[in-house]
């Protein structure tokens, strides 16, 4: 297969996701998993698409420089021009010639002589003069966020509830090409047997740091796998696992999930209970309570009853002091998965992070009666806000005196958690992208008094 074919697919993919507002994630997922490409090239059109997404205002500050910033272009030229600029500057051993012409060839191909001309000087122009100086930009807020391609409504609002190095630091994370995680099916197998039977399949793992079921992929694909067939294993954020040891659920148990689809923290609370109890999985939509379904029998899991309900609405069909422990993994803006999820960044504004803090606060307020007398309450989020986690639990708990902090809540961590505490005296964690290679999530745990 041409080089070109690889860029021809990136630029569609990128056609997709910023034309029809395709989740990246998927996206990928369905079109390379059709694609007669190698598994190098494949993992290339993965690189360029997620890397043009995650530098979006950074090679459009490249492009202005060189295509003039009034100049219209069709979307296609620009994107085109883009993912050639990304190849130069943050990829190695592509050589000059073949980024202009593979983008020549394309434009060509697309367009017409008048389009591939004018792709062919720019190209040539910025490989002769280089990016511009990045430096040079003013005011300071703009610059770092064309440096750091980050929103500056996000570099202000991370600034403002850590510090400026910490904003930057998340923003940087969020540029790098997403690591691949595990879970092993402790109803199967142990992580050592899993790294031992992956490894038979072409697929190389090291032990995770954060969680003693977690292996990280460093090469392969376990989805391609019969191990993934036969249910011995999950493709899970090493961050999202945690999850588990907050709930610590046991056999026998009854546990709520309130929004539970797709349903990976579902299944791992099912394997914590060593498959005996009760799980009621709720999610808005039947058709992602089917995926919670066809996760629970890939892995051999019998004791979780899905249910497609708003979790508001939990109350009335269960009734008060139901369950044991009740998990809610509120939806949320999702700030702590922007490199698996670029386009977030993209399209999320602040006002829709102040919209789901309010959804949030009434899902919990709704969930908080269901809890048992000595039971627990866990919320967490895939987002890094602090208006969206502790802010909202340390005002729930102003408002509720019958929920009090979980007090073991970091003796069921790794010490190095101890590290992500955000507060004393509370039982709160925000994992931060920089830290330790995951996604960026927050986990809060409450207990419920007795009476």
């Amino acid at each position: 297969m041409k080089r070109s074919s690889v860029r021809e697919t990136a630029l569609d993919l990128l056609l997709s996701i910023t034309k029809n507002h395709a989740y990246s994630q998927l996206a990928l997922n369905d079109t390379l998993s059709e694609s007669s490409l190698s598994a190098r090239d494949r993992a290339l059109v993965t690189t360029i698409v997620y890397g043009v997404l995650q530098r979006r205002l950074t090679l459009d500050y490249v492009l202005s420089a060189f295509a003039g910033s009034e100049r219209r272009l069709d979307e296609w030229v620009r994107l085109l021009l883009q993912l050639s600029f990304y190849q130069k500057l943050y990829l190695d051993r592509i050589p000059d010639h073949a980024i202009v012409n593979e983008a020549v060839s394309i434009a060509n191909h697309r367009g017409h002589r008048g389009i591939a001309g004018f792709v062919n000087g720019v190209l040539r122009q910025f490989l002769r003069k280089g990016a511009p100086d990045l430096s040079a930009i003013l005011p300071e807020g703009r610059r770092l966020s064309i440096q750091y391609s980050t929103p500056e409504w996000l570099l202000d609002m991370w600034k403002e509830q850590w510090d400026i190095e910490t904003s930057l630091k998340i923003a940087e994370a969020g540029n790098l090409a997403p690591h691949t995680f595990i879970r092993a099916n402790r109803l199967k197998i142990s992580r050592q047997a899993l790294a031992q039977r992956l490894a038979k399949e072409g697929v190389r793992t090291s032990p995770g740091e954060l969680s003693h079921e977690c292996l990280r992929v460093e090469e392969g694909q376990p989805a391609a796998t019969e191990a993934y067939k036969e249910g011995l294993l999950t493709i899970q954020d090493e961050s999202s696992m945690l999850v588990a040891d907050a709930l610590a659920p046991a056999p026998g148990m009854a546990v709520l999930d309130a929004c539970a689809a797709p349903g990976g923290k579902t299944a791992h609370l099912a394997e914590r209970m060593e498959n005996s109890g009760k799980i009621v999985a709720l999610d808005l939509h039947e058709q992602r309570t089917k995926l919670i379904d066809a996760a629970a029998a890939r892995l051999g899991i019998s004791i979780i009853e899905t249910r497609a309900m708003d979790a508001r609405n939990a109350l009335g069909i269960y009734g008060k002091a139901s369950f044991d422990r009740v998990l809610l993994d509120a939806p949320c803006s999702g700030l702590g998965v922007i490199r698996r999820k670029p386009e977030i960044k993209w399209e999320k504004t602040f006002a829709d992070t102040e919209r789901l803090a309010s959804i949030q606060q009434s899902i919990l307020e709704a969930a908080a009666p269901l809890v048992r007398p000595g039971g627990w309450l866990v919320y967490s989020t895939c987002t890094i806000n602090r208006a969206e986690n502790d802010d909202l639990l340390n005002r729930f708990l102003s408002e509720h005196d019958d929920f009090y902090w979980e007090p073991v809540f970091f003796s069921r961590f790794p010490a190095v958690i101890q590290n992500c505490r955000l507060a004393p005296h509370t039982s709160m964690v925000q994992l931060l992208p920089f830290q330790f290679g995951t996604d960026g999530f927050f986990i809060g745990c409450l207990k419920k008094k007795k009476k």
